[in-house]
């Protein structure tokens, strides 16, 4: 496909998130840096998207926007029927806390928490949160529930970010990197985490990485440069992360 024809591919499922135009300009002094540039883009519900791009390419502005982490420069996102682009910091707080996961490359655990605990401080923010213990288990650590941070390997720290980030059953899972601090193995398993939450939760999930291998298991997979999405495709046959090789 080439870049500029048909990038917005449409999502097999209802887009839950629409973005059209969106283009983020940082400015520091007179210094202006270009970090998004108009870029369009359909999500459907229940969808696993890999954006792909090199370093600098737009990609966690993009993951950042789409979360209501960052307002675009210009622009319109739309979240079912809701205009985000230029929404409050209460109304992007309320969509952050009862609509988005966020998981992302470091792991960002309370040190002093056991794994029930850190997944635990989500749900009082939550209207309908899984139970705890449900998170834990789908993430493969029931046995460790009672363990610190500093007893858990890397993939189980991140494990732990996952089920933190799914125990309030959000629309969307936002990945950033999510395997970037992590051997071959410890990431596979941290995929097939990700995974199955969006096969079993139906969880519309984007994954954001420069490690195209991973595009494989995805429904979609979306290439960035420059700002700009240059390309769309989606695959015939998802892979499973078990068959992932980089």
């Amino acid at each position: 496909m080439q870049a500029g024809q048909g990038i917005s591919q449409a999502p097999a499922a209802a887009p839950v998130l629409v973005a059209r135009g969106l283009t983020k300009v940082y400015r520091t002094g007179e210094v202006e840096v270009v970090a998004l540039r108009d870029v369009d883009l359909d999500v459907g519900a229940g969808e696993f998207i890999v954006l792909l791009g090199a370093s600098g390419s737009g990609k966690s502005t993009l993951l950042n926007i789409l979360g209501g982490l960052d307002v675009p420069t210009s622009g319109t996102l739309v979240f079912r029927e809701h205009r985000l682009s230029d929404a409050g910091e209460a109304a992007l707080t309320a969509y952050r806390r009862e609509h988005v996961g966020f998981v992302f490359q470091f792991y960002n655990l309370i040190p002093s928490l056991t794994v029930r605990e850190n997944v635990a401080l989500v749900t009082d923010i939550a209207e309908h949160p899984m139970d705890i213990d449900e998170a834990v288990a789908m993430v493969g650590l029931a046995p460790r529930r009672d363990h610190f941070p500093a007893q858990l390997s890397g993939g189980e720290q991140q494990r732990v970010a996952i089920a933190r980030a799914v125990v309030k059953r959000p629309d969307l899972l936002l990945c950033d990197e999510p395997t970037g601090a992590l051997d071959v193995h410890t990431g596979r398993l941290v995929l097939e985490v990700i995974e199955r939450v969006n096969r079993e939760i139906g969880t519309t999930t984007i994954v954001i990485t420069h490690n195209a291998a991973i595009a494989g298991m995805a429904d979609r997979v979306l290439h960035l440069g420059d700002g700009r999405l240059v390309g769309s495709e989606r695959n015939a046959r998802k892979i499973s992360p078990a068959e992932l090789q980089w």
